[in-house]
């Protein structure tokens, strides 16, 4: 689209003005059909000279065709053309222009309807080709991102698209970038912005993720349980080897339990035999003694 601009439009007027005040200042030594044809005359110079004005914006390259074959590109700026014999059919921009594409219930390698959006960034790099190889660019950029689109969804697995973005993306690029090279137009980059597959695979997706969750719980669950057993396996060789060590180590466990405001503790007699505490009299008077430690603390804190 090219924009308008009203510096013709001046220089017409101003010609126009200059034009009718001299044909009014020579009316007096004329007749009304010589003024009436010098008027015209005046009006067709003021049309040409405004229409041979053309002025391009800084991101714009005007293809100017002679007869109806190409003669140049002219912009940015102020330039002139011949008009009647010259035509400009295309105002090409050439910057960065965003275009957003998509493919809807396109089947995936393994079967998955699935919508994809995606975003392109592209740019004329040369105004000639994209004006004479192909009849719209515009349209047939976005005809061969579609088209590529699906073509890389039909060769990749649903896992790998929802994974990979960045790689569909490059593959993406180049793909459409040979397509549109003869046009005289270069890709820059590819964003894929969304995949959206069924709700009903979502809600399955979701459940096979909850099961590999608790798969995952319960292997480091089983790997803790193995490495408990591993360090009681280790503790039970050191005390078969050390009857002292486990004799203080029965003692402290004992001790332990004692000291959790509890009276009454029933141990085994064997318990007490391999512990050499002595008869029950020893248990209760060692209880009594942690009881009484208890309570001298509780008072102290008071």
């Amino acid at each position: 689209m090219k924009s308008k601009s009203f510096f013709p439009t001046v220089i017409f007027f101003i010609i126009l003005g200059i034009g009718l005040a001299i044909t009014y200042s020579m009316k007096e030594g004329s007749t009304p059909t010589e003024s009436t044809i010098a008027a015209a005359i005046v009006l067709i110079i003021a049309s040409f000279i405004s229409s041979a004005i053309q002025i391009a914006n800084p991101w714009e390259k005007a293809v100017v065709l002679r007869l109806g074959k190409f003669q140049s590109l002219r912009g940015p700026g102020l330039f002139f053309i011949i008009p009647i014999i010259d035509m400009i059919p295309y105002w090409i921009d050439t910057r960065v222009i965003s275009t957003s594409f998509k493919a809807e219930k396109t089947l995936t390698k393994d079967t998955v309807p699935v919508d994809v959006d995606a975003v392109l960034f592209w740019k004329v790099l040369d105004p000639k080709k994209a004006a004479l190889e192909v009849a719209d660019y515009n349209n047939a950029i976005n005809w061969a991102s579609q088209t590529a689109l699906r073509d890389v969804i039909g060769k990749t697995m649903l896992s790998e698209m929802l994974e990979g973005r960045d790689k569909i993306s490059d593959v993406l690029q180049k793909i459409i970038d040979e397509r549109t090279e003869p046009w005289g137009i270069n890709v820059n980059s590819v964003e894929v912005k969304d995949v959206l597959i069924p709700a009903s695979l979502e809600s399955a997706m979701s459940m096979q993720a909850q099961a590999e969750r608790e798969r995952q719980a319960r292997v480091i669950l089983g790997d803790s349980e193995r490495q408990v057993a591993e360090k009681f396996a280790e503790a039970a060789e050191a005390y078969t080897n050390n009857p002292v060590a486990l004799h203080l180590r029965a003692m402290n466990m004992l001790y332990e339990g004692l000291k959790q405001n509890s009276t009454l503790v029933i141990v085994p007699s064997s318990a007490i035999d391999t512990m050499q505490l002595g008869n029950l009299a020893g248990i209760t008077a060692l209880a009594t003694g942690v009881e009484q430690k208890n309570l001298n603390q509780k008072g102290s804190k008071k």
